[in-house]
């Protein structure tokens, strides 16, 4: 299945796969740069920079289960990425790294703000998924169904 036929079947979940990893590059950007320019005014803003740069990471095992075969992780770490496998955990998920981003907006307006949309956006897309009944499809691109069981 190509992407444009994955995008062809109108299932949200994957719409919300490909969201979470504009997600986790504009989590990881905009977490990276606020800490650079705002450290020293704004010294709250670095805790919601790691937990953006944080989110990210995460975001990357969660939407991409082949690096969970393939990069040194511990067990335990394992266990909880494989716990977030429905829609509706996901979309929780997701709203609560978007809630954690908007409440960054309390110390000052900053371009976290734009991760926090696309987290939101990604949590509703998800949401839809659970609430249509739609059974979670991960994108073949991204190395699901089947690619990572080709890796021994």
């Amino acid at each position: 299945m190509t992407l444009k036929e994955e995008f062809q079947t109108r299932n949200f979940s994957i719409y919300g796969q490909w969201l979470g990893i504009l997600s986790m590059i504009l989590c990881f950007a905009t977490g990276l740069s606020n800490i650079f320019t705002l450290f020293s005014k704004y010294a709250l803003l670095i805790i919601f920079c790691a937990f953006a740069l944080a989110s990210s990471l995460i975001i990357l095992f969660i939407e991409v289960p082949l690096l969970l075969r393939i990069c040194p992780t511990s067990a335990k770490f394992d266990e909880l990425i494989r716990k977030v496998s429905s829609n509706y955990i996901r979309a929780a998920t997701y709203g609560t790294m978007a809630i954690v981003q908007f409440l960054s907006t309390i110390i000052v307006s900053s371009s976290l703000i734009a991760a926090a949309v696309f987290l939101l956006l990604t949590a509703i897309c998800y949401g839809l998924a659970g609430l249509k009944g739609q059974a979670f499809i991960g994108s073949k691109t991204l190395g699901g169904a089947g690619i990572a069981q080709m890796i021994v």
